[in-house]
């Protein structure tokens, strides 16, 4: 389990570069850009270095880097090309000048997250069975799908706000018509196919492998993703975002009669 505390440093000294970098851009997305690479790349690096068989630490190595990838690569052309995330630009907004002291504070957290998710990496490429089993294909499965449901989602909402007639609109179409945040929902689901590669019930220690999943639906729901930006989609849509919140779930999908 040292891996996992090496893997969170690791992440906590790439957010320190990225503070640097978002500070002389004038743009705090480059902080998310940074900490998907690094955690993709830290948590590569632990599961081709756990115990265990080596095709399986390849496998999860290979999971890991597909999301890092799929993930950074669109928050990275959307922070190039686009204004500033409407959570940060909010957020610098209402700080003025104590915005970069919040935004370090913000980042110091992020690595020991990395490390927290980097135990469920762990057991999973640690998991000794010498053959490819149906928990295997499970899981590689669930982040399959779940990387695909989330690549469709910011594809149906880039295509949505990319026609005149929607500006000053909420999107909801598509997998937005389901649920507020389905990239939210995607990307908490694509953490769940670690548990089920490492669960054996009967060895207490692989249980641990559920912190990945419960820790980012907690952190999306509460924390860092739903509540910063519904608070700025309130600010800018008013009672049409109040009336989209009643008649749609916020991470659970709910098709509508």
């Amino acid at each position: 389990m040292i891996l996992c505390v090496y893997a969170g440093l690791f992440v906590s000294l790439a957010m320190l570069l990225a503070w640097m970098v978002q500070r002389a851009a004038g743009n705090a997305g480059w902080v998310d850009v940074f900490w998907t690479f690094s955690t993709g790349f830290a948590l590569a690096a632990v599961a081709l270095a756990a115990p265990g068989v080596p095709w399986r630490h390849a496998l999860l190595a290979a999971l890991v880097l597909a999301w890092a990838v799929r993930l950074g690569a669109h928050i990275a052309w959307r922070v190039i090309t686009g204004p500033e995330d409407t959570r940060y630009a909010l957020m610098r907004e209402a700080a003025g000048p104590a915005f970069q002291g919040q935004i370090l504070r913000l980042i110091a957290g992020q690595g020991p997250v990395s490390g927290v998710l980097a135990i469920s990496v762990y057991l999973a490429a640690a998991q000794p069975a010498p053959m490819v089993r149906v928990a295997d294909i499970a899981g590689v499965a669930v982040l399959v799908l779940a990387l695909a449901g989330e690549a469709l989602a910011d594809h149906q909402l880039l295509t949505w706000r990319s026609r005149p007639q929607n500006a000053g609109g909420i999107c909801e179409t598509g997998l937005w018509s389901l649920c507020r945040h389905p990239n939210y929902l995607c990307e908490a689901l694509v953490w769940l196919a670690y548990p089920i590669i490492a669960m054996v019930p009967a060895q207490p220690q692989t249980w641990l492998s559920f912190t990945a999943p419960v820790l980012m639906f907690l952190v999306l729901r509460y924390l860092t993703g739903v509540p910063p930006l519904e608070a700025a989609m309130r600010a800018r849509r008013g009672a049409n975002y109040d009336a989209y919140v009643a008649r749609t779930n916020a991470m659970w999908p709910r098709w509508r009669r």
